[in-house]
């Protein structure tokens, strides 16, 4: 088992509401090839964590790199894993505002209005997984 974690720039720019377009049928997709993980999206950037078989998620991130929702396709991190962070969900995604960005303790400096997640790098996007992993909106995140 593999994660992969990438990142994007979003071709257009989604509100709140269009997001359901994109994680309905993702949510779907990731299920039936068993892939489990976590969307952040933020200032027309995306940031995801995918879990599951190597061949399976590559073969996402190949659909992922063509998709023209997707722009700047950035993979920072493919290694294998001991097991899932995300496994009950297929596509989990929090809604997090700025303000609350701005008290996340280990990932406030991730964020910067006009900037995608692209110039993370892997240590970057290690502390800000374990952010997630830890963090207390994960409560509030949807399946």
């Amino acid at each position: 088992m593999i994660h992969c974690i990438y990142s994007s720039a979003a071709s257009p720019d989604f509100s709140e509401r269009d997001l359901p377009s994109i994680l309905t049928p993702s949510r779907v997709k990731n299920g039936a090839m068993a892939i489990t993980g976590m969307l952040l999206y933020s200032e027309r950037g995306f940031f995801q964590i995918l879990e599951g078989a190597p061949e399976d998620v590559d073969a996402l991130m190949a659909r992922i790199a063509t998709d023209p929702r997707h722009r700047a396709v950035t993979v920072i991190i493919r290694e294998p894993i001991a097991r899932r962070s995300f496994g009950d969900w297929t596509m989990g995604y929090a809604s997090i505002s700025a303000d609350e960005i701005k008290e996340l303790s280990g990932a406030n400096d991730f964020f910067q209005e006009g900037h995608c997640f692209s110039w993370l790098d892997a240590g970057r996007a290690k502390r800000l997984l374990t952010a997630f992993k830890m963090g207390s909106w994960r409560s509030h995140a949807a399946a």
